[in-house]
């Protein structure tokens, strides 16, 4: 992996918030179910929003970087055969380096 690399997670605002003031993100109820965060790659993440987010209102998207996550990073194969990062550790706030409002899709 090169240095700035990122991936991006998809954070409703209740996250978006705990996450700011708490410092950390353990997870949304699926990550926390497959054991690890659910990220996509910047090509993947209008497909992610148009998949499992449609309709939803007050989103975020914050952009991750990767360059510190070591072995906890891990790119699997989805049932499609698509390689998404999965980070199997806690989401830190100094690892979110950008993030964007999503409106309603």
């Amino acid at each position: 992996m090169t240095a700035g690399a990122t991936a991006f997670k998809i954070l409703t605002v209740a996250q978006w918030n705990a996450l700011a003031s708490d410092g950390v993100f353990v997870g949304s109820d699926d990550d926390l179910r497959d054991g690890f965060i659910h990220l996509s790659s910047g090509a993947q993440i209008e497909a992610t929003l148009a998949k499992h987010f449609a309709g939803q209102s007050g989103l975020k998207i914050a952009e991750i970087a990767l360059d510190r996550f070591g072995d906890a990073l891990k790119w699997e194969m989805d049932r499609n055969g698509a390689l998404f990062p999965h980070l199997y550790q806690p989401l830190e706030w100094r690892d979110v380096v950008g993030c964007v409002d999503v409106s309603g899709r």
